[in-house]
């Protein structure tokens, strides 16, 4: 008797997330969470005030920025550490970044003008 087994391996076992809840990570289901409570929150905060349409906007636009920190990741980063990086390089410690060319393009540039040296024009 013949038992054939199968196991999936990512073929990059770096981006492997264990489920928790319905399928999302630990981290995607905290974020989804935190955005649907600002939804709640910014509903009941604002259904007073504001039409149904005009709420669900304000509602989905509040929200939208948690959920997508679950999700998002960029170079290997996750969105808060992608922000955190976007302040200190923006921010914090911004660089001038100034175009110095370096010896061998001053050398490329002189050999073009000696090489194209004009010929004297001659009298006749």
């Amino acid at each position: 008797m013949h038992i054939n087994l199968e196991i999936k391996i990512n073929k990059e076992i770096r981006e492997y997330t264990e489920s928790i809840f319905f399928g999302l990570s630990l981290r995607q289901f905290v974020f989804s969470v935190c955005a649907l409570g600002i939804a709640i929150g910014l509903y009941f905060a604002l259904c007073n005030y504001l039409g149904t349409e005009t709420l669900s906007w304000v509602c989905i636009l509040g929200a939208a920025p948690f959920g997508a920190m679950g999700f998002i990741t960029y170079h290997g980063m996750t969105a808060e550490q992608f922000v955190w990086v976007w302040i200190k390089s923006e921010f914090l410690m911004p660089k001038k970044v100034v175009f110095n060319p370096d010896k061998r393009e001053q050398e490329k540039k002189g050999k073009q003008k000696r090489g194209k040296r004009k010929q004297p024009k001659q009298k006749y």
